[in-house]
């Protein structure tokens, strides 16, 4: 059975553009074992994981299914690129709708994780993260299934799958979310919110949120009517 060392070693492999036979010569194992490992049919030892890393320049973390960034550098807030400072590169010389629509979204978003921030609540920001996360696996998915790539190792999850798995991983990591906020013992402490407090608190942000709000409200009541007069 295929696991997510097999799959990240053999998708390594293909990115090379390497037979088995040469990464097994590369590798010091025979192409059969090769074959074992890549398959999921035999897991391999510990040396040969270093190598593997040494040989293909990933992490062990990347190599073992831990993590997607293949140097396995952790996640440090303060070095993580903010899309939102980008004015010279490619991200903005995209459409104007495109920058309109990732300029509301980063916005709303970034007010719904200050309130979470300012909650106290380590698992309400967790589940935030986890929630949108799932969002963004779940389109990047289909971004590059239309992509034309046939490579399809790149992820754990089958492709057959992956977008009910991801609306399930989302609403689990709804119903925490809405579980930590309505816990009877020491819930979230989280500000009252109105019209006149998000635009004292978020002046440059809140139109975004309260945009992308009314628009997202229209359409679930648009959805709501049709689904109430559709005959049947």
């Amino acid at each position: 059975m295929a696991t997510d060392f097999s799959r990240s070693l053999a998708l390594l492999r293909k990115e090379r553009g390497l037979s088995q036979r040469a990464a097994a010569a590369g590798l010091g194992v025979s192409q059969a074992l090769l074959s074992h490992y890549e398959t999921g049919a035999r897991e391999p030892g510990l040396p040969f994981i270093v190598r593997a890393c040494d040989f293909y320049g990933v992490s062990a973390d990347f190599l073992l299914g831990r993590t997607m960034v293949r140097d396995g550098s952790p996640i440090d807030p303060d070095a993580i690129y903010d899309a939102q400072t980008d004015n010279q590169n490619r991200l903005g010389r995209v459409s104007a709708a495109a920058i309109l629509g990732r300029k509301m979204v980063v916005n709303a978003v970034s007010v719904l994780f200050d309130l979470a921030g300012r909650s106290g609540s380590t698992a309400l920001t967790t589940e935030l993260t986890n929630y949108f996360g799932g969002a963004v696996y779940k389109i990047f998915r289909h971004f590059y299934a239309l992509s034309g790539s046939s490579e399809q190792g790149f992820f754990s999850v089958p492709s057959c799958v992956y977008s009910p798995a991801a609306d399930a991983d989302m609403s689990r990591s709804e119903a925490r979310l809405l579980a930590v906020l309505h816990q009877k013992s020491d819930a979230p402490s989280l500000p009252k919110l109105s019209n006149d407090s998000l635009t004292e608190e978020y002046p440059q942000l809140v139109r975004s949120l309260l945009t992308l709000t009314h628009q997202a409200g229209d359409r679930a009541a648009k959805n709501s009517v049709e689904i109430f007069i559709k005959k049947p």
